[in-house]
């Protein structure tokens, strides 16, 4: 899909959008307590569904309340509650008893009937099941904020931007956490690229490359959870789930410098393989190597590694005809942008700096969704979401299948990891079967082409 095709095609949805939007406005997306409370349920307490709970009352822009909590595990429940009790700062914010907690497949539910029109719902389950509980959370009229990656593969991709049509006839307020975008200093970086002060955009290069990191390398089951069970809290690992190592940990890099260029890649080739890990039975390779290249022949180049003993590197960089900057130094923040006047990014070089201390950007994420609340400003940030999400797993695509993978095919593809998720109960098969030495598909490049795995 090319920009022009793709703007085409959001030029004919949002002037449809656009009419509902209008029609809508009078019923205003007003946060329902009568004494200006928001009131906000988490779905999915895991490390980044408990942070962004605690991001959320810790705006200071009236009264915020935590009202409920959903998991398909007990314990992380447990867990997210009592790191929120127990805080501080925030425990007078909490109000969630019993009663308002709720484990299994259809906690969803339970969590956004316990809240009311214009109040918030955080989906930040695996991103499986995305679309799934953004569709019920539109139904019942919530603004939301939804972890990346927002889809994994083409068919939720499409369908998603079909959801979201909804969202906006409603006025609903979406943000989505790809929190670099809403970082001051990335900001100003990326108003100067575009004032040309690095002449044009010709390379970028982005890192993440660490070691091992949260469970994209899996140890097979113990038999102590059923094999759903299993795989999703090691959702890292499987691709049907979180759409593995690339979309869930290289899409920050990815999206921050498609931003820093204003487009998104027309196609990608890549390399990947698994090094050390035979016993490992996840689905993810241990290096990545994606070139992307751009409708003007720009091109971007991503690493990533999850090998331990290696030289590490967590980082973006853009190249212009008259210049050079770092987008992002090392991790998510704080930033410390910079702009250099040749290649050479060293301090003699300098031409600009962002002041430091800087921002937190997972913060302010959350103080522009609950202002655009307040202030009844059109906010959504699906089809951003979505499109750097498709970028990604367009790039993962050619890693595992060996082929170049343009953005057009990519979003025409037809095959969707879990096609059946809505029907899940904790009772169910997984969509991913282990074979009889209790291993999973992998990808096997070159052999297996039209697919990411069998």
């Amino acid at each position: 899909m090319t920009d022009n095709n793709r703007r085409e095609f959001i030029k004919k949805t949002s002037a449809t959008s656009a009419a509902l939007t209008i029609a809508a406005a009078a019923t205003r997306s007003v946060h329902a307590a009568e004494d200006n409370t928001i009131r906000v349920g988490l779905v999915g307490c895991g490390g980044r569904g408990t942070g962004a709970a605690k991001q959320s009352l810790s705006v200071n822009n009236g009264p915020v309340k935590m009202v409920a909590l959903a998991d398909v595990f007990e314990n992380k429940l447990k867990s997210t509650h009592a790191s929120l009790t127990t805080d501080s700062k925030l425990k007078d914010k909490v109000d969630i008893p019993e009663e308002r907690q709720f484990v299994g497949f259809d906690a969803y539910k339970k969590v956004m009937d316990a809240l009311e029109p214009g109040d918030i719902v955080i989906l930040a389950t695996p991103a499986a099941f995305r679309w799934v509980h953004y569709t019920y959370a539109i139904e019942r009229g919530l603004n939301v904020f939804m972890e990346k990656p927002v889809t994994i593969d083409a068919p939720t991709s499409a369908r998603f931007l079909e959801i979201n049509k909804d969202a906006l006839a409603k006025n609903l307020k979406v943000g989505v956490g790809l929190m670099c975008r809403h970082c001051k200093a990335r900001q100003e970086l990326h108003d100067r690229i575009k004032n040309g002060e690095i002449g044009d955009i010709t390379m970028m290069r982005a890192y993440r490359m660490t070691g091992p990191t949260a469970t994209a390398a899996v140890e097979p089951n113990t038999g102590d959870l059923s094999e759903l069970q299993f795989q999703i809290k090691n959702f890292h690992g499987f691709l049907w789930l979180s759409g593995g190592a690339v979309s869930d940990f290289l899409i920050h890099n990815i999206d921050e410098s498609c931003w820093m260029k204003d487009a998104w890649p027309v196609k990608a080739i890549a390399c990947g393989g698994r090094h050390y890990r035979d016993g490992c039975v996840d689905q993810n390779f241990d290096t990545y190597s994606i070139e992307y290249t751009f409708e003007d022949g720009a091109k971007l180049f991503v690493d990533g590694r999850t090998v331990p003993g290696c030289k590490r590197e967590f980082a973006s960089f853009a190249h212009g005809t008259k210049g050079s900057a770092i987008i992002s130094t090392a991790s998510h923040t704080p930033a410390k942008s910079r702009m250099f006047n040749t290649q050479v990014m060293d301090d003699k070089n300098e031409i600009w700096a962002y002041p430091q201390p800087e921002p937190n950007p997972y913060q302010v994420e959350w103080d522009d969704l609950i202002a655009a609340i307040r202030e009844d400003k059109q906010y959504n940030e699906v089809e951003r979401g979505v499109m750097a999400s498709a970028v990604t797993s367009m790039g993962r695509m050619a890693a595992h299948t060996g082929q170049e993978i343009t953005l057009d095919e990519f979003m025409k593809h037809d095959h969707e990891f879990a096609p059946n998720v809505a029907d899940l109960t904790l009772d169910s098969e997984a969509p991913l079967k282990a074979n009889e030495d209790g291993k999973y598909s992998i990808p096997m490049p070159g052999l297996v082409k039209k697919r990411e795995y069998l």
